[in-house]
């Protein structure tokens, strides 16, 4: 529905300006419109999934100006200006970023539903803490919810990526359920 004043302007909707993965996008929006649509509908990217839409699961997760923020409670009004990057916009020159590398290498994924918002979680972590924990590395992700594996590979799979992004290679142990056993993720399954 659209309503225009006399001097043509759109007393309903809301222009919008916001870079999703480099890229201006500019569009007139519902001020009800979520982040999360807005990038699946407008800007057809999918890779940002819907799943409960009240930020209990995180597979809906984005980089907002490098904050990592659930887009399903956040409106295409509150992201304009912004700078947004989806999962679509982390491989660069059709080269995997280290965390989406090191999901594929440790088998961090399973249905893959919560994989993006998971992976932009474990951006920003290595963003803010480049070296950290397993416990931290539990901490950091406690907002993004997955039911098929059980956090362990995905917890090995940051690390990996910690130490591919640091120049060094994984220690040997870093895969698999035998280091798992040594912290357990504080986020429910």
């Amino acid at each position: 529905m659209t309503t225009v004043n006399p001097n043509g302007i759109d007393l309903v909707n809301s222009p919008v300006k916001i870079k999703v993965n480099g890229v201006q996008h500019e569009q007139t929006v519902e001020p009800r419109t979520l982040l999360a649509y807005f990038l699946r509908d407008h800007c057809r990217l999918t890779g940002t999934h819907i799943g409960c839409e009240t930020t209990l699961c995180g597979a809906c997760t984005v980089l907002m100006d490098g904050q990592a923020v659930k887009a399903c409670t956040v409106l295409a009004v509150q992201a304009d200006g912004a700078e947004v990057t989806t999962i679509e916009g982390l491989a660069t020159g059709g080269k995997l970023h280290p965390v989406q590398e090191a999901f594929w290498e440790c088998h961090g994924l399973q249905c893959g539903y919560c994989t993006p918002g998971m992976i932009l979680a474990g951006v920003q972590l290595l963003e803010r803490n480049p070296t950290p924990n397993r416990e931290e590395i539990a901490h950091g992700i406690e907002g993004n919810l997955c039911r098929c594996t059980g956090y362990s590979h995905i917890i090995d799979a940051i690390a990996s990526a910690s130490k591919k992004m640091a120049g060094a290679k994984a220690p040997a142990g870093v895969k698999g359920a035998a280091v798992a056993k040594k912290s357990k993720p504080s986020t429910p399954k």
